[in-house]
């Protein structure tokens, strides 16, 4: 996919689904924001994009946080010129916590991360977007927002069900102004939150997996470049899964 001369801003970049997103965007061209709350994981991100022969620039977010989101649009827009061409919302924390002993702190945590800061960052960008004429947004939620989830809290699912509900209102609101907007739902990966699994549940993981494998990082961020390039210009307020076939519809 070709991103040359466009300008995206990827968060929670500093591991797994975020960094291989943030190197796939940059080996299409694109000059890349990287935005983390964990700045090293963010720099070490950059690092990666640069050895490739890329360009982005490491920045600090908290997307829970209103200031935090929009400063980090102020630094692309200082940075890299008066555009933002693509919006990955890749940010998240997860938790697995029998609902009974789910806090009203641990909710409101995971909901403002997963689904507040996906609302926070879209709402910055969008001014930008709709001046421009067009505009790519790619929401990451979870297949847990499909079946319940396994190895997540009702905090997590839920906020990713609304990941996906968002994902839906923005296409309807948002196209009539040339931005496209979908969404992905991995499955489960080799990423941080699969680490640790007992073997035994991980092989039947991959055995109920039609597939025969776990998603790796960059079969989302292979996803993720479609979505965001003209070849899915008529996909749109659609979320893709990404699961190697343990959901079908």
């Amino acid at each position: 996919m070709e991103f040359s001369g466009q300008t995206a801003i990827v968060t929670g970049v500093a591991k797994g689904f975020g960094r291989a997103i943030t190197r796939r965007l940059a080996r299409g061209g694109a000059r890349v924001v990287a935005a983390d709350i964990n700045v090293p994981g963010a720099e070490e991100t950059v690092t990666l994009v640069r050895q490739d022969g890329g360009e982005a620039l490491a920045v600090q977010v908290d997307v829970a946080s209103a200031a935090s989101v929009d400063a980090m649009v102020k630094t692309t827009l200082a940075r890299f010129g008066d555009r933002v061409d693509i919006l990955v919302n890749n940010a998240a924390i997860w938790q697995l916590v029998p609902t009974d002993e789910l806090s009203e702190a641990d909710w409101d945590r995971i909901v403002d991360v997963n689904m507040k800061g996906v609302f926070l960052c879209c709402r910055a960008v969008i001014p930008i977007m709709k001046k421009q004429g067009r505009g790519h947004i790619v929401n990451i939620a979870s297949i847990a927002a499909r079946n319940g989830g396994t190895f997540a809290g009702l905090h997590y699912v839920a906020s990713k069900g609304g990941v996906l509900a968002m994902t839906k209102k923005l296409g309807k609101e948002l196209g009539q102004f040339g931005i496209v907007v979908n969404g992905v739902n991995p499955g489960s990966s080799e990423t941080g939150m699969m680490v640790g699994l007992p073997p035994t549940v991980r092989e039947g993981i991959i055995k109920n997996t039609p597939l025969g494998r776990m998603a790796e990082p960059e079969d989302i961020a292979d996803t993720v470049a479609f979505l965001a390039s003209e070849a899915a210009r008529f996909v749109h307020g659609e979320t893709v899964e990404v699961n190697g076939g343990i959901v079908c519809d």
